[in-house]
């Protein structure tokens, strides 16, 4: 079973990397030969810290929850927390890992370090963190390899979501890494390729640059001149957010759609529970753009307190009371919607 799954991978994967880099809890730094080791978190946190987990160029830290018991062949959410948070309080709020437990799938965080960025944010404007194979980018794609690895993951449902940086982040590993994520979430984020250094970053979180659709797509293209895949794009902003401007969801939409071909005006307006939809189809009907709009909320990711999996169980940074889960309707967008029976 693990070798049809490496096999499996190592297809969707390709990289001059040798492949042992990307699944095996060894690096080949002579430096760091120890296997991987996981250490949980204090305080009942349900994550736990993984150590080890590949040659790590960005430096960031690695957390994962796998529910116990979990069979092969279930899927994989990579989450990326924002600016000023830790992967453990924004699981707090968004209840990634509590939904695992209850629908049968495992969970993957980066975390950003201090040592990188004293506020705590990814890099995603930095070229040289987000171009494939290369720094912060590099180190989140070994984190879901070996998690992938760890819990025999299917690998056509690994999927990934992302806050305000982490969402710009989000952006940059999809662009990517096509191949890799059946679908991503992007919150309060920006398009791949909005800056190239921290001025331009914030002019960009001001107003997203004004670009032709076509423009913001040839930057995927630029990195990734194969589509071989089209994972399904949802994008979530709120109406009043000061701190990275609704046109930069307007402006990943756009460079979304243009990627996959679908036409500026065949959409479908919904209108949802504490949000305006609008969804661009494929031909079979399949949702493969979605722009959420949050009716009048801040910066941050939409979340309801509540018990279980998917509910904040306390406030937390940047999460926002939107009288929604984002995390379950995202999950939905997933299929990630059946109880796991163990």
């Amino acid at each position: 079973m693990r070798d049809r799954f490496k096999r499996s991978v190592e297809r969707l994967l390709p990289t001059d990397a040798p492949l042992g880099d990307l699944f095996w809890p060894f690096s080949r730094d002579p430096e760091r030969k120890a296997p991987a080791v996981r250490r949980r978190l204090p305080g009942g946190s349900p994550l736990h810290e993984v150590v080890g987990f590949g040659s790590n160029p960005g430096g960031l830290r690695m957390f994962e929850h796998t529910p116990e018991g979990l069979p092969a062949g279930r899927p994989l959410v990579l989450v990326l927390h924002g600016c000023q948070q830790s992967a453990e309080s924004y699981d707090r709020a968004a209840g990634w890992a509590s939904l695992a437990e209850e629908r049968g799938f495992a969970v993957v965080y980066a975390q950003q370090r201090e040592a990188n960025n004293p506020r705590l944010c990814f890099t995603w404007f930095r070229p040289s963190e987000v171009t494939r194979d290369r720094g912060e980018l590099m180190s989140i794609r070994q984190m879901v390899a070996h998690a992938a690895e760890r819990a025999a993951s299917d690998p056509q449902r690994i999927f990934i979501t992302g806050l305000s940086a982490g969402g710009a982040m989000t952006a940059a590993m999809l662009a990517n890494y096509l191949e890799l994520f059946a679908g991503g979430a992007i919150i309060a984020g920006l398009p791949f390729g909005a800056a190239r250094d921290a001025s331009r970053a914030f002019d960009a979180m001001a107003a997203a640059p004004e670009r032709t659709a076509r423009e913001w797509s040839d930057l995927v293209r630029a990195v990734s001149p194969r589509i071989a895949r089209k994972p399904a794009i949802s994008i979530w902003h709120g109406t009043a957010d000061e701190t990275v401007s609704l046109s930069n969801g307007t402006a990943l939409a756009e460079q979304w759609r243009d990627l996959y071909r679908l036409p500026k005006e065949a959409f479908v307006d919904k209108r949802m529970k504490g949000r305006r939809t609008r969804i661009w189809p494929d031909k079979e009907g399949e949702a493969r753009v979605t722009l959420h709009a949050v009716d009048g909320m801040g910066h941050g990711t939409p979340v309801l307190r509540g018990e279980g999996g998917g509910y904040a169980t306390s406030a937390e940074p940047f999460m926002l009371e939107a009288g929604f889960s984002s995390t379950l309707e995202i999950a939905k967008e997933w299929g990630l919607t059946r109880k796991w029976k163990r």
